[in-house]
């Protein structure tokens, strides 16, 4: 049997609601337990809301919460759920941080409530991914996964993609 996966939730997009009265978009709860469910998950699965945040509005405070909850985690392989505009922000501290453990972060650019999101389909790969790749941080998005060091979001294509060659 495989060590459960831990899954750690931070907010951004991925549990955005929309609140009709006024266009806005502010957090409720987290849909993890619905996404879960809808995608039929059987990975061994321990969630833990940490904060629910925008990561546009995300402090340097916030990432040493998720720093220091991947460093005492006992668990090998971690998943984030993050805000896409500063995801690489996180995956750099934690990528210069963290060894020994596979950690995967991932978001969604439409919010789960809205029914048409991406973020099923992210999580999906983030769990996988966080099954097989080697100890490390990775970025997981649209079907692909990026090392910490070699990401950015292209904000024109609405993209992860990796860094330019220097």
């Amino acid at each position: 049997m495989t060590e459960p996966i831990r899954l750690f939730i931070t907010g951004g997009t991925f549990d955005k609601e929309y609140n009709e009265r006024d266009g806005s978009l502010y957090f409720k709860d987290t849909h993890m337990a619905e996404l879960l469910k809808l995608g039929r998950s059987l990975a061994d699965v321990e969630v833990r809301t940490l904060m629910m945040v925008d990561s546009l509005e995300m402090t340097d405070d916030d990432r040493q919460v998720i720093l220091n909850q991947c460093r005492t985690c006992s668990r090998d392989r971690i998943v984030i759920t993050h805000g896409t505009d500063t995801m690489e922000v996180t995956a750099r501290l934690l990528g210069e941080h963290i060894t020994g453990k596979t950690v995967v972060l991932t978001g969604a650019m439409i919010p789960y409530a809205f029914g048409s999101s991406d973020g099923l389909f992210n999580l999906g790969g983030a769990l996988a991914f966080a099954q097989s790749l080697p100890p490390g941080v990775y970025i997981a998005m649209n079907g692909r996964y990026f090392r910490w060091d070699n990401v950015r979001k292209n904000r024109q294509a609405g993209v992860f993609e990796e860094l330019p060659p220097v």
